[in-house]
Order: structure tokens, then sequence, then C-alpha cells
């Protein structure tokens, strides 16, 4: 909904301030210098990214029109389950993990989150390194280098999709200046005619290096942003787990290991001391009863 909105904004104040200097709409309209500055870019795109990149591009471009990360409530959900299996791991040993860790989808615990157990590569983050803890003779120098390298992979590949976008947007702006001069040779070409036809056909020349700058930082530019932005959310909840299984490898009890995973997050999203120890008294209600 932001987006249409800002297109709107963006739209709304260049041709209104092109209106209301006495600028006539219909010199904007030149649909052969939009096929050119997007034919061009398109086709450019298209030869410097590999096939998978293009997949990315066209699966992530639709994320731009919905709403994306962890709320607080959420960020509490993955707190509280992460609580509840090193309570359990801490009481019974980390072995009584084995049976939620080899099928979380008909864990007790995991049933109980929902958000967690739906978002696969968060779950299969979260089993993976519990495994790992399971074994036993785990070095945790050895394990937080193995999940930064894990998270280093993640963020690469988040940020395929907004870089191929960015490139695009970079060379807009050359394919308005093409376009543009494509329009000049042929004002120049046709110097014969009187002049109010070639002033007519000047202005839509130089409307394409309007196009392509407007494009490129209007439109195309912010998306890639936002797909960058998005990214960066998407990688919180993995370094929220990380931050709570790395603090209780390291001797901590859960209800401190816990609070480690609440302080890296976003201050935006991030629950407070006192809803933390709510949603962790909340979990051991069902067992009390």
């Amino acid at each position: 909904m932001f987006v249409a909105i800002g297109w709107i904004v963006v739209l709304g104040s260049v041709i209104g301030s092109f209106v209301g200097v006495g600028g006539h709409l219909p010199a904007l309209v030149q649909p052969f210098e939009l096929l050119c500055i997007f034919g061009a870019a398109f086709g450019a795109f298209v030869v410097s990214n590999p096939t998978a990149t293009l997949g990315k591009t066209l699966k992530a471009l639709p994320t731009c029109f919905k709403g994306g990360g962890y709320s607080k409530a959420q960020y509490l959900e993955l707190i509280a389950l992460l609580y509840e299996l090193l309570q359990k791991a801490r009481k019974e040993g980390m072995m009584a993990l084995e049976a939620d860790i080899e099928a979380p989808e008909n864990s007790p615990i995991f049933q109980k989150y929902a958000r967690v157990l739906s978002d696969h590569h968060l779950l299969d983050f979260i089993v993976d390194y519990l495994r790992m803890m399971s074994s036993g003779n785990v070095n945790p120098m050895e394990m937080q280098d193995l999940m930064d390298e894990e998270l280093d992979t993640h963020h690469s590949e988040v940020s395929i999709a907004p870089n191929a976008i960015q490139k695009m947007a970079d060379g807009l702006p050359a394919f308005g200046i093409v376009a543009a001069v494509m329009g000049v040779v042929h004002t120049m070409g046709s110097v014969g005619k009187p002049p109010a036809v070639l002033g007519e056909m000047i202005a839509g020349a130089l409307v394409g290096t309007f196009l392509g700058i407007l494009l490129a930082y209007g439109f195309v530019g912010p998306i890639a942003d936002l797909l960058n932005a998005k990214g960066r959310a998407a990688s919180k909840p993995f370094q929220c787990v990380k931050a709570v299984l790395l603090a209780s490898l390291a001797g901590y009890a859960p209800p401190v290991a816990v609070e480690f995973g609440r302080k890296v997050l976003f201050t935006s999203d991030r629950p407070s001391f006192q809803e933390l120890d709510e949603a962790v008294r909340a979990t051991k209600t069902p067992k009390a009863a």
C-alpha cells in the first residue's frame, strides 16, 4: 500500500509542478521513448543476470506490496519457544529434545507456535543447531563462526534481487539519454520542417532524459532500497535465535539466555523486559495447571 502511495506522491509532485508552470501534458506522452528506455533496460537486465537471479527477482517483487517481518508479538512467540526448548533441555537433558528436533511438526512444544513452525528456513535453523548442541562436544566459538557464515550466506541470498534491481535503476538515466539522443537525431534529420514542428520534436526528445531519471530515482531505485530493508528485517529472527542458543551454550540459564536474544532486536520491535517476562511465565501456565 505504501509503495503505491509513494508512487502517487512522486507522480503528483512532478506532473503537478509541470502543469502548474503552464506545461502541456500531451508533451509528456511519448510511448516510443518509454519503449526505448524500458526495452533497453530490460534487455540489459536479462543479459547481466543469470537465470537464478531473474527468478529470485520476479519472486521478490510481489513482496514489496505486502507486509513483512516479525512484529513484537511474533518475536515474543519465537523467544517463548526457545525458552521452552531450553528449559526442557535444562531439566531433562539435551537428549530429551531429540523427538522435538527430529519431527518438529509433531512436537507439542513447536505446535504451540504456529508462526515459527510455518517459517521453514527459521525452523531449520533452530533444529539444526539444537541438534548440534545435543550431540555434545560443541565448541561455542566454532558454533558462533558457523552461525555467522550461515547468516552471511542468508544475507547474500536476500541481497541478490535488490542488487540486480539497483543496477537496473543505475542504468535507466543512461538509457533515457539514449532515447533523447535518438530523438535529437530524428529532429536533426527533419530540419526543413516548420519551427513549431521542430520544437515539438525536441521536446519529445528531452522527455527521454526526464523519464529515465524519474523512473530510476522515483520508482525502480526505491524498490531496491525497500527490498534491502526487508532483507535486513528478515535476518533479525535468525540473529535472535543465534544469541539465545550461544548464551545457553555458554552456560546461562534459559531466563537469561532469552534476554540475550531480546537485546539484538530492533528497538521498534523489541519487547520490553516485562513483556518478555510475562511471555516466559505464560509458557509455565499449562504445566502448572
